[in-house]
């Protein structure tokens, strides 16, 4: 299983009157995990899009919020890619307060389609080849 890092500080302009971040702002924090998960595998959407005509549209997503996450509060975001994808991915993600506390576990679901005709295709062989030696 492949596994990425990344730590996040919550923004005043994330939070809501109670100061908790506003739930729709955690589909953002998973995106930018996501993107550098990907990165870190020495991935980039844009070459992905650009390069192997493949967008990744999220199809699903599913959040368990554990316990709010503040303004200031300094995240870590761990993101997995659990299994092998194939025409779809599922990333996992779990973030951490300061205190190294769980406040919140999530996944998301992205398809593989083609840039232009907008249908289903399998996972691009490079990405399928960088993934491979970390489920065997």
């Amino acid at each position: 299983m492949f596994q990425s890092d990344i730590q996040i500080r919550v923004r005043y302009a994330e939070t809501d009157q109670m100061k908790y971040v506003y739930y729709g702002n955690y589909a953002i924090y998973f995106e930018v995990a996501r993107v550098e998960c990907l990165r870190n595998l020495g991935l980039e959407y844009k070459t992905l899009e650009d390069v192997h005509h493949v967008m990744m549209p999220v199809l699903e997503q599913y959040s368990k919020y554990i316990r709010p996450a503040m303004y200031d509060d300094m995240l870590t975001i761990k993101t997995s890619i659990a299994e092998l994808p194939n025409t779809r991915i599922r990333f996992e993600y779990e973030i951490y307060n300061q205190s190294n506390t769980l406040i919140h576990k999530a996944h998301t679901v992205l398809a593989f389609v083609h840039t232009q005709t907008l249908k289903p295709v399998p996972c691009p062989d490079v990405f399928l080849n960088i993934l491979k030696p970390f489920y065997s």
